[in-house]
């Protein structure tokens, strides 16, 4: 039985675990934190939404992030500064807008496609996850955006969603609890919603019923390439445990590890040009019956202010969204909760939010907003990396990939214990 490393923890690494176990593969996981799901995974708006599977990469992102450079609570946020990986990876992201129609229709049949696997892996491991399958509704204030969202139905509905117009009677009937003066809205009843965080813990802890292995409170140090193989060097960083660096030769390496795979991915010799775009979040507890009863269980997206929804059990209210280009900076700021709140405020008036729980996580995206899936540059290395906003809503899928491409150049032999050894 062959031996694969794979490098982060997230919904893209433990899915990709879960399928390499199902091809036959003696599985190891390394990820920094102390458990599964502790970054971008941890607390994302919790969508898994083929109605949102338009791409960036369009003449007017570019315009907007032009016009709100300056504006601190604006959805789409460009820190002015210059750096060189932020211009090479917009000028890339630049050249891909000619291919902006055939990867929202190849990103809509991705999202389709990952579907039957994630909730199937779900059901046969018994996962609980705040499961909620009432389809997505999004919502425009103003025609024009309304209008552009009919020119995206059209590219959705090549990739095979089935999304419709409603009108606001119809968003009143979709969603009572829903205030506010809107245009029009589309409906996508097959899209749904969860906790990411409490799948990909349990997805992990089903790989571990599988014979995984997790190496958390772990830092990958270097991977050495080998001709059949690589020498993975780390050491655990747990608190009281030995500084030493171990090792351990593997049979092939699968790097998940959002964005730190640009500069994994630099050391083993290919270019990945991952960029950390910043998400936030709030989560908003529904302490009380009033609060419970004013929040929605429809899922919304609000395309104007970059906002999605979704409703975690009877007790939270996950509201998540804005964009912002700042490297990798993890702080939670202000200015950019606030407009999540306000946004609250103004469509769900009677949610009390004086104890939200305020979050930020780091999107992996590659320039042409799809998914880095495949080989190296070496025959043992592999990608699963880049989703961007579509992490959860494409892991599964791009697991079952990532597992046949591994699978073709590395096939499944008897099995060969490796154990870990000390450096040096």
């Amino acid at each position: 039985m062959k031996n694969i490393a794979v490098i982060g923890a997230g919904i893209t690494g433990v899915t990709t675990c879960y399928s390499l176990l199902q091809r036959g593969y003696n599985v190891t996981v390394f990820d920094r934190h102390r458990y599964p799901a502790m970054a971008t995974s941890f607390a994302n708006g919790g969508q898994l939404s083929a109605s949102n599977a338009e791409v960036w990469t369009q003449t007017s992102t570019i315009l907007k992030g032009l016009k709100w450079m300056l504006k601190k609570d604006a959805p789409l946020l460009v820190n002015p500064r210059p750096d060189w990986h932020k211009l090479s990876w917009m000028a890339q992201f630049i050249g891909n807008i000619r291919n902006y129609e055939s990867n929202t229709v190849e990103t809509t049949r991705l999202a389709i496609a990952a579907r039957a696997h994630l909730l199937e892996w779900a059901e046969r491991e018994g996962i609980e996850f705040d499961f909620e399958q009432r389809g997505i509704l999004h919502i425009y204030a103003s025609k024009k955006e309304y209008d552009h969202a009919t020119r995206v139905n059209k590219m959705l509905h090549s990739g095979g969603l089935s999304r419709r117009a409603v009108s606001v009677d119809e968003i009143r009937d979709i969603e009572p609890a829903l205030q506010s003066s809107l245009y029009g809205g589309y409906y996508t009843e097959s899209d749904s919603t969860g906790d990411i965080h409490k799948y990909t813990r349990g997805l992990a802890d089903a790989c571990l019923r599988l014979g995984a292995r997790f190496m958390c409170d772990t830092t990958v140090e270097d991977i050495a390439l080998l001709d059949n193989g690589a020498r993975i060097s780390f050491h655990q960083q747990a608190p009281g445990a030995a500084a030493n660096t171990d090792e351990l030769e593997v049979d092939a390496v699968v790097v998940c590890a959002g964005i730190g795979s640009r500069d994994l991915a630099a050391k083993l010799g290919d270019n990945v040009n991952v960029y950390p775009v910043k998400g936030y979040s709030i989560t908003v507890p529904l302490t009380d019956s009033a609060s419970q009863a004013a929040a929605p269980w429809v899922s919304l997206l609000d395309d104007e202010a970059k906002i999605v929804t979704s409703r975690l059990g009877l007790d939270r209210f996950r509201i998540a969204g804005t964009a912002e280009f700042n490297g990798e900076n993890r702080d939670i700021r202000d200015d950019r909760i606030q407009p999540l709140i306000n946004w609250c405020r103004r469509y769900f008036p009677a949610v009390q939010t004086e104890h939200v729980v305020a979050w930020a996580g780091l999107r992996p995206m590659m320039p042409n907003m799809m998914p880095h899936i495949g080989r190296g540059a070496h025959s043992r290395v592999f990608y699963n990396t880049g989703h961007g906003h579509l992490g959860w809503t494409l892991s599964a899928i791009t697991a079952e990939m990532v597992g046949d491409v591994v699978a073709d150049g590395c096939p499944v032999d008897k099995a060969v214990e490796l154990p870990l050894r000390k450096a040096g």
